[in-house]
């Protein structure tokens, strides 16, 4: 705080809290958020985090040293941080997006996510059922019972008694981790079933044993902690426990989501952003055909395919569709021929061609990409649109993978980290909004391009036109953004 007053009461601390006016300093403020709020106290008035002050200046960077610093400390903190924020031009992010965050996500962690206990238990049963039947088909086919959790003899099992190529060794014997399983795919069926078991005991540890630990025996909710200083991108990150990585490429994962669902009378309303990087990328590069895909609603990855492969928009086939839509997200996140050909399942020399006929079409991104790694091995770092700088060192690095991380971060982090302050801002306008128009409706997550509320279901329709209203017009781009509204009472069926 600017001032240092003494109270003998809460009720007296509750004035000085809650009063926007009397402006609060400290360190982690979301702690001290949830902290009052557990004693029926508001904080407002958040106005200077050294945390995310410092995190600002160095994304990637570890600063648990902070966290037992004392208010005289804080105060220091303050003064320097701040005579760096305005060298290097980022009070403006600090003030009008990183610290509104900080009540935003605060917020959302005290609101929490109900999860149906019984339905989880329901789920847990299922899975280790299925646990047991795969299980049960791995010893048939290996012709014996051993442990399949020990690397050791699942080794033994694969390249001695079933004779399988060995890939990988290390000191301790076979190496039957995802990579070599994966090479191995095709020499036996044992190998699909070795696969999915790991999933499925993953699945039951993380998600269903994982998960109940979480739930809050009084709301019956979990309260994931969010936060804004961990990721190098700008990215909101999720902990205590991972929301935000609950696997959604196959089904039973993606089940998980079902567990999730919003209180009586209330529905979840996800808003969800369309290729918000891709739309990024075409702002950044200014591409003409990308830009012009954008704006007249075509199908971006379908653009891609009849560009790269030389043919009619209209006679793209579906496989094609799936190869250029990598191509696209592969060129977001600095993808090589080797990551290309691994991820398509084709040879190196194709994906390097793929690569260059879209570097050929797009030659707008190809510019860019080229000018960023420039940019950012002259001045040692690369910015988002708002300021949000990254220091990539590594693109001086002697070692040549160290370098190739560099560019990949130099290519991604502007598009990344733009991407992830539109939804900051975003999310800060909505928040806002309902809190002006007193609407009893909550945001409850965040998930990279994605944000749901828990809401009345008399304010339903007012909360998603403040949605949609408040994603598109987060900022103004060369694209118009577009968000993806749905409702549901769980979070597996929004979307």
């Amino acid at each position: 705080m600017d001032r240092e007053y003494y109270c003998k009461t809460l009720e007296g601390w509750k004035e000085i809290f809650e009063n926007p006016a009397i402006k609060k300093t400290g360190r982690n403020l979301t702690r001290e958020y949830i902290l009052l709020k557990q004693n029926n106290i508001t904080l407002e008035g958040m106005a200077y985090d050294v945390l995310i002050a410092s995190y600002i200046l160095n994304p990637t960077e570890k600063h648990d040293s902070m966290e037992n610093a004392s208010a005289k400390e804080v105060h220091d903190l303050q003064k320097s941080t701040f005579k760096e924020l305005e060298e290097v031009g980022a009070v403006k992010l600090f003030n009008e997006i990183d610290m509104p965050t900080v009540e935003v996500l605060s917020d959302m962690q005290w609101n929490g996510m109900y999860v149906d206990q019984a339905e989880l238990e329901t789920f847990g049963v299922e899975l280790t059922q299925k646990i047991e039947t795969v299980k049960n088909i791995i010893y048939e086919m290996a012709g014996e019972e051993f442990n399949i959790n020990s690397t050791k003899q699942l080794g033994e099992i694969l390249f001695e008694k079933m004779n399988l190529p060995v890939i990988k060794k290390t000191k301790s014997g076979y190496s039957t981790d995802v990579e070599v399983l994966e090479k191995l795919k095709k020499e036996d069926p044992i190998i699909e079933q070795i696969l999915e078991y790991r999933q499925l005991m993953k699945l039951n540890s993380t998600y269903i044993e994982g998960l109940k630990q979480y739930i809050n025996p009084k709301t019956h909710r979990i309260h994931s902690f969010f936060h804004q200083t961990i990721t190098a991108t700008g990215r909101i990150s999720s902990t205590d426990p991972n929301l935000q990585n609950i696997p959604t490429r196959f089904e039973l994962g993606k089940r998980v989501r079902k567990v999730f669902k919003s209180a009586e009378n209330k529905v979840f309303l996800d808003a969800d952003y369309s290729q918000i990087e891709l739309r990024v990328l075409a702002d950044v590069s200014g591409d003409e055909h990308m830009i012009e895909a954008f704006k007249e609603g075509q199908d971006i990855h379908k653009q891609a395919a009849s560009k790269v492969f030389k043919m009619p928009i209209e006679e793209v086939s579906k496989e094609q569709r799936s190869s250029a839509k990598a191509v696209n997200f592969g060129i977001v996140y600095g993808i090589s021929e080797f990551g290309l050909a691994n991820q398509l399942g084709i040879t190196r020399k194709l994906a390097k061609q793929y690569i260059d006929e879209y570097l050929e079409e797009y030659k707008g991104i190809k510019k860019f990409m080229d000018n960023i790694i420039e940019e950012a091995k002259e001045k040692g770092y690369v910015s988002t649109k708002w300021g949000r700088r990254r220091y990539i060192p590594e693109l001086k690095a002697k070692n040549y993978m160290v370098r190739q991380f560099g560019q990949r971060a130099a290519m991604n982090t502007p598009i990344q980290g733009t991407a992830a302050d539109i939804m900051k801002i975003a999310m800060i306008n909505v928040y806002r909004k309902l809190k002006e128009k007193g609407l009893k409706s909550k945001i409850v997550l965040q998930v990279h391009d994605e944000m749901i509320i828990e809401a009345p279901k008399d304010e339903i329709e007012e909360v998603k036109t403040i949605m949609k209203t408040e994603m598109e017009n987060a900022t103004s781009l060369k694209v118009p953004l577009i968000a993806e509204l749905s409702e549901a009472d769980n979070w597996y069926d929004c979307k």
